[in-house]
């Protein structure tokens, strides 16, 4: 049943008239200006958003942004204070939860703990009347594709988390969902399954091929799994777009510094060209390609350049300096296997530099050593705020 739904999917995506909108052009979940309010606290304000069908997208954002409470008005456990939500095309704002084709997998699971595994599954098609044997298939066929068929007869008190995890997706999947919302489902789970389970779900997803909105505050999370990450920050949408994109060019110095590490340099526009700009950092004179400028520069307006620490590079204080260099001394560092961590003192304050250990022996540099950094051009971005 499952194959034949993505097979499904698939061809709905060739299909459609020249000229006219495809089902598969039909987002799969749109959102107009939703807002939701709990007494004075906006915890979405205004939020217009269109997720594509068989996209793998992620909500992202700290405590108390609003990400769970999006992912509830898709859900209908919650009904907006004003805009609207459509699923395929049809609004359904006020319709019950129990009547719109999404399933939500929780970060509890909730699991029925006198059920067994296979009872669990079976639970949602049991509800719908549908026949034995056709139960029997689908069930069979989707503890399979999560790889749980050896716990079967197992009560949930006998399962680890992972495998917990494994079941509460199966339920949400066996009732064939056009769109899957996942509220935090691994963030219960140690580091290692977590990353585990990662590969798996979006393995999952592709097979699959149905809708999935995933809430994590996990940036490394986000960015593995996701086809387009919403940064949200206080109730509003920071940053939406492919994951490449948020943590490559971030807009905002929240979406800068919640997605990962991030150097933020403060300065003044001192020269603009057809190719590049000059900005006057407490570092020094920084040179910028213009190109990753998104809006118009003048001569002498305040700014902010961010850099990925990976980005830096870290060159002994004797090589010859090339543009973007400056002096700075070693203050600390973090050896962490993979990369050293480098925190470098400079004129304008402390930076970070990540130099990945690409050969065997101690870090190249050590604390109180004069080095010279290099920020190069094309890795500057111009933020917006």
């Amino acid at each position: 049943m499952l194959q034949a739904f993505a097979v499904q999917v698939s061809a709905e995506r060739a299909a459609g008239p020249s000229g006219e909108q495809t089902t598969a052009e039909i987002p799969a979940v749109e959102l107009h200006n939703v807002s939701r309010k709990f007494g004075p606290v906006s915890a979405v304000a205004g939020i217009s958003l269109s997720i594509r069908r068989g996209e793998f997208f992620s909500l992202l954002g700290p405590s108390g942004c609003g990400k769970t409470t999006l992912l509830r008005l898709v859900a209908g456990l919650d009904l907006p204070d004003a805009g609207t939500v459509s699923i395929n095309g049809l609004e359904a704002t006020h319709t019950p939860a129990h009547q719109r084709p999404v399933n939500t997998v929780f970060q509890s699971y909730a699991l029925f703990p006198h059920l067994n595994v296979r009872e669990n599954i079976a639970f949602g098609l049991r509800m719908k009347r549908m026949a034995r044997k056709q139960i029997e298939e689908r069930v069979g066929s989707i503890m399979e594709t999560v790889r749980i068929s050896e716990l079967a007869g197992r009560r949930i008190s006998q399962l680890s988390g992972g495998q917990k995890q494994r079941v509460a997706l199966a339920r949400a999947i066996v009732n064939e969902p056009q769109v899957l919302l996942l509220d935090e489902p691994l963030g219960a789970l140690d580091l290692k399954l977590r990353k585990e389970l990662q590969v798996e779900l979006h393995a999952l997803q592709r097979r699959l091929g149905i809708t999935f909105i995933y809430v994590t505050h996990d940036q490394e999370e986000a960015l593995a799994m996701s086809d387009r990450i919403g940064v949200m920050h206080a109730g509003r949408m920071a940053q939406l777009g492919a994951a490449e994109e948020v943590y490559e060019r971030p807009r905002t110095r929240f979406a800068a510094q919640f997605i990962g590490a991030c150097n933020l340099l403060r300065g003044t526009v001192r020269h603009c060209s057809e190719r590049d700009f000059m900005v006057r950092t407490e570092l020094g004179e920084v040179r910028v390609e213009l190109g990753q400028s998104a809006r118009p520069l003048q001569l002498g307006q305040s700014c902010t350049l961010a850099i990925r620490p990976e980005k830096v590079r870290v060159l002994a204080f004797t090589e010859r300096r090339e543009v973007n260099s400056f002096p700075v001394r070693v203050s600390g560092f973090v050896y962490t296997g993979s990369e050293t961590q480098y925190r470098l003192e400079t004129p304008g304050g402390l930076l970070n530099a990540w130099v990945m250990n690409a050969r065997s022996g101690p870090p190249v540099f050590q604390i109180g050593d004069r080095a010279t950094v290099q920020l190069p051009w094309d890795a500057l971005v111009l933020l917006d705020d």
